[in-house]
């Protein structure tokens, strides 16, 4: 993780802007600032950033929209700064591909450590995926159905190479599956191993994370048979995709 790491923070309010970009610039982050949706397409159009840290209340366009449209077109990762009282926005946020959040009015120093744990969750995709050296092919691929998981890539690709978009947290998911392949997974275990720090949110978004990951990876995601569920138990990895 480079420290010249570049952010984009997106607030419509101007001070909040200001001092969130401050504060990332005295340590040492190149930070561009913007007021909503069209101006982050704007700058993003000529200069991808590492990481967005995005506000979901705003008048113009809300967050969760700018959210549904950059990961339609990017795989930048995505920090939500949300007001205290909207964990369903956190929720649907999480769903639509955000990789963090930060409650409003936010504490710096606990923003630029999430901004820290992301880009070094997804820094290492970006440079095996730029590298695409020997290296890579050396390193442990797992097989999750229609599609391998490179664990130090954090890429899932399907058997022509072709790499597939993950979020941080559905591979922190795929990463627990691989390493606990035939054992069922209550939620709250599932939680505990990925490192997800807010059991309320997080735990809510689990099913709809399990689902987008069965989209990706499974022949028939109505029928799953890599990733099941154990009714009153949680989910279980069969590598082999066995049915029950």
């Amino acid at each position: 993780m480079s420290q010249s790491s570049h952010i984009i923070i997106v607030d419509d309010e101007a001070p909040a802007r200001e001092m969130v970009g401050d504060y990332l610039k005295m340590h040492g982050f190149t930070v561009t600032l913007c007021d909503g949706g069209k101006s982050l397409r704007g700058v993003i159009e000529s200069n991808v950033p590492d990481l967005v840290v995005l506000d979901l209340n705003m008048p113009e366009e809300d967050g969760l929209s700018i959210i549904r449209d950059l990961k339609s077109r990017t795989n930048v990762p995505v920090i939500m700064l949300t007001a205290t009282a909207s964990p369903i926005d956190r929720v649907v946020g999480l769903e639509l591909g955000a990789d963090d959040y930060v409650a409003k009015p936010c504490e710096l120093r606990e923003l630029m450590a999430r901004i820290r744990s992301v880009l070094r969750r997804s820094t290492p995709a970006r440079a095996a995926a730029e590298a695409g050296n020997a290296k890579a092919a050396k390193d442990p691929l797992i097989r999750f159905g229609t599609k391998w998981l490179d664990l130090q890539a954090q890429a899932l690709r399907d058997d022509e190479g072709n790499e597939h978009p993950l979020t941080a947290s559905e591979f922190g998911l795929l990463k627990v599956f691989a390493a606990n392949p035939k054992r069922v997974l209550s939620r709250e275990r599932l939680l505990e191993l990925a490192n997800a720090r807010d059991s309320e949110a997080f735990d809510r978004a689990v099913d709809l994370r399990i689902m987008r990951i069965r989209r990706k990876i499974e022949i028939d995601p109505t029928r799953p048979a890599v990733i099941r569920t154990i009714r009153g138990g949680g989910y279980l990895f069969s590598p082999a995709g066995e049915k029950a």
